[in-house]
């Protein structure tokens, strides 16, 4: 990558199907986002249910990965975060040897440390490899928030942090970032708002709505990157529907139950604790979903 912004990014699904990986579909999802101009696709981070998949499952989702997209332009940002800094380090040392192009690390979860422990957790995994960093703030799924004082710091002392996945969710945390530190790379981490950050200085996004629609968050990636704002914004007006209602219940049951919805999936299956929407958001996510043009394989 060297530590160059990947712009459209894909937080990919996890397959199951009878309660194991779906390799077969899981290829065909990346290929689909190959042929769709997606610039990077991102497995195993919070959209690929990684809190529920084995160490071994983890890994393999990284190398297969890695294998799919090899002699595409399309790189791997393999997610290798954990509570636990040691199984963190271990991951992102997996995905370097896997040949991945760079590991997206999020702040560990649960058990809520200082930002003094946030710091000497990132800083070991920086220590751990040569790859690039990516930073990743989601202090709503986390119980965590790491300070843009902190990420200073980080970016400061490892030339191999270089960026930040931002998902609090509030444009004044991106204003905020790019304004002290204009050298990093903010990535939006909210469909929502992806142009808003986008706009702001922002140098890409990793999408939860792009497992469906790659080619237009592809292009709104692009025409923003390229100046072509008014372009970028009418597609993202175009996607407020989808971006509000594949949140409507915890990612990524949403998106996979549009997936199924769509033929992307055969089987529409989550790992516990997760279960399938509620009756009312499933109809919700036919009835949205009726309004977008979505490409198949």
């Amino acid at each position: 990558m060297n530590h160059q912004p990947l712009k459209a990014m894909t937080a990919l699904i996890t397959p199951f199907k009878y309660g194991k990986i779906d390799f077969n579909t899981y290829e065909k999802l990346i290929k689909r986002q190959i042929k769709n101009k997606i610039d990077a696709i991102v497995p195993v981070g919070t959209t690929g249910e990684s809190a529920t998949l084995s160490h071994e499952e983890h890994q393999e989702c990284i190398k297969a990965a890695v294998e799919i997209c090899k002699g595409t332009k399309v790189k791997v940002l393999a997610g290798a975060g954990s509570n636990s800094t040691r199984e963190a380090i271990s991951l992102a040392q997996f995905a370097e040897a896997s040949g991945a192009d760079g590991i997206l690390s999020v702040t560990p979860y649960y058990n809520k440390p200082s930002q003094e422990g946030l710091y000497q957790h990132f800083a070991s995994i920086a220590k751990a490899v040569s790859i690039p960093v990516m930073l990743y703030n989601v202090p709503g799924r986390t119980g965590v928030d790491l300070l843009p004082q902190t990420v200073n710091r980080l970016t400061r002392d490892f030339d191999n942090i270089y960026a930040i996945k931002e998902a609090t969710g509030s444009m004044a945390r991106t204003v905020e970032l790019l304004s002290s530190n204009p050298n990093l790379s903010v990535v939006s981490g909210d469909d929502m708002i992806n142009y808003p950050i986008l706009a702001n200085g922002g140098k890409g996004v990793i999408s939860v709505t792009s497992n469906i629609l790659p080619n237009e968050i592809a292009s709104l990636v692009h025409f923003a990157l390229d100046g072509e704002y008014q372009k970028a914004k009418a597609i993202n007006d175009h996607l407020f529907e989808i971006n509000r209602d594949l949140f409507c219940e915890s990612n990524p049951i949403p998106i996979k139950a549009a997936m199924h919805i769509a033929g992307l999936l055969e089987s529409l299956e989550y790992r516990l604790p997760l279960v399938a929407p509620s009756k009312e958001n499933m109809k919700k996510i036919e009835n949205t979903l009726k309004k977008y043009d979505i490409k198949g394989f």
